[in-house]
């Protein structure tokens, strides 16, 4: 059994993760360039965590200026088996408001501008993705969300867009009436690369608007985002500390295989491997390398 190492990456209003003990902030060096900020390594009660702000301290970066490769592979030299990714996102449905915790499963990955894996020309692999997000790790946290008080819901579909502009009323009514249920900016390529470093990954789409369709609400905009950032950011720190309260010791395998997913993914042949690319996929793809 592998010891378990939760992994949370702070999405915006969340760029720390008081209550931390033994705490350590460590500048981890990544070949794929500079992750978002300082890796803070602690414990709460028994559990080991690694906290990663998505967006730096003081909210640095924007979507699209995200090192997502850099962010994953320091998370896994860290020693990250399970990550959970606390995300602001707008609602396609009346009955996930403001300030819902939402669990999506499924990904619509509608970005466009940045690097979509570790694995390219000279090692080539294709992860199996038909279930992005490990389903043993989302039941615990949705038991932590319940146990918190915090109102969630477990299942839906999120649909990444490139931003930084919020959407137009005309894509938040397409995206709308594909019955998918959040839009936000940041879950992908996190969620591929977490799963080709063979991380189980875990979503959380905090709620903060209506986005554009809701002819009541109004648009979206900063202002209206702000208003439930912070309460918001308050309800993430009290759920990841009830998750780590009872967080296993030892890494449970995951059903459907993000823990194993480079097993039969690479494709290049072993004489034809680029040694520089396989040189930076040390720590991403080192157990199957």
């Amino acid at each position: 059994m592998t010891k378990a190492v939760l992994g949370i990456i702070g999405g915006s209003g969340i760029y720390d993760l008081p209550g931390l003990e033994a705490v350590e902030e460590i500048k981890v060096a990544s070949p794929w360039g500079e992750p978002s900020d300082l890796v803070r390594r602690g414990r709460l009660g028994a559990t080991d965590i690694v906290f990663l702000p998505r967006h730096g301290r003081g909210h640095v970066l924007g979507p699209s200026d995200i090192n997502y490769r850099a962010n994953i592979d320091v998370l896994k030299r860290m020693g990250v088996t399970d990550l959970v990714s606390l995300s602001a996102v707008g609602s396609f449905k009346g009955d996930l408001p403001p300030g819902t915790f939402v669990l999506a499963d499924q990904f619509i990955d509608r970005t466009f501008k940045r690097e979509p894996s570790f694995f390219g020309a000279g090692c080539v692999a294709h992860v199996a993705f038909s279930h992005p997000v490990a389903p043993l790790l989302q039941k615990r946290v949705a038991a932590a969300a319940a146990a918190a008080g915090i109102g969630h819901a477990v299942g839906g579909t999120s649909v990444c867009m490139e931003g930084p502009a919020f959407s137009t009323l005309a894509e938040s009514l397409f995206h709308k009436a594909q019955g998918w249920d959040l839009i936000g900016m940041t879950s992908m390529p996190e969620a591929k690369l977490a799963r080709e470093a063979e991380i189980a990954y875990c979503f959380v789409g905090m709620v903060t608007d209506f986005d554009a369709w809701h002819e009541e609400a109004g648009p979206v905009d900063v202002a209206l985002v702000m208003h439930h950032l912070n309460a918001n950011a308050d309800k993430g720190r009290r759920l990841v500390a009830r998750l780590a309260r009872d967080f296993p010791a030892e890494h449970e395998p995951c059903p459907v295989g993000s823990d194993r997913a480079l097993e039969f993914a690479i494709v290049t042949a072993k004489e034809q491997r680029d040694p520089a690319l396989l040189a930076k996929l040390d720590a991403v793809a080192g157990r199957v390398l």
